[in-house]
């Protein structure tokens, strides 16, 4: 009997958080998992946060992931991590970009972005940093910096044994199959 697995995914509205959640839904639940999903939007539309829940196992009750239950927190900016550390178990893993999105109030200059994020999460939970965003822009699309980090994920989860290929083809307009195949190998090589 396969254990419920709990994954939290968090960014910032426009990061392509929801899209990877949805990959990574259909990439489990074809390989037979039950699987449970749900996005938190708030205000997405205004840089504000998103976070989706991802929970997958033989029989999933709840797509909800309380304080201290999420087995990874996957973070697509780097603040976000921090803001969402207290979902992670104890023993969980944390994969995160290493990219700062400036909220309103640091672009009114009335606060600094923090300095030391990084080390603090490093400190607090098993943490695997990347460049997801320099990936993406090297593969010559930024928007696939979501990609980069589900490849990552999957490394960090020993999920390699599901077919990722399909998963995306059924997600991803054909025309951005092949550059999103490539940043989600390249994330996977990348933890």
């Amino acid at each position: 009997m396969a254990k419920t697995k709990s994954i939290l995914l968090v960014g910032v509205g426009g990061q392509g958080t929801i899209l990877a959640s949805k990959i990574l839904s259909a990439g489990l639940v074809e390989a037979g998992y039950d699987v449970k999903m749900s996005e938190i939007h708030g205000m997405a539309q205004r840089g504000g946060s998103v976070s989706t829940q991802v929970r997958f196992g033989d029989d999933v009750s709840s797509p909800i992931i309380g304080r201290g239950e999420a087995d990874v927190l996957v973070s697509f900016e780097t603040m976000e991590a921090l803001r969402w550390l207290e979902y992670l178990k104890p023993d969980g893993k944390v994969v995160v970009n290493d990219y700062k999105i400036p909220s309103a109030p640091i672009l009114m200059g009335k606060r600094d972005y923090p300095e030391g994020v990084i080390d603090t999460i490093r400190n607090k939970a098993n943490t695997s940093v990347i460049n997801a965003t320099e990936i993406a822009e090297k593969l010559g699309n930024m928007k696939v910096m979501n990609i980069v980090l589900l490849g990552a994920l999957v490394k960090a989860m020993d999920l390699s044994d599901i077919d990722w290929e399909k998963a995306i083809k059924d997600n991803i307009k054909e025309k951005f199959v092949d550059i999103n195949l490539k940043a989600f190998q390249r994330g996977n090589s990348a933890i």
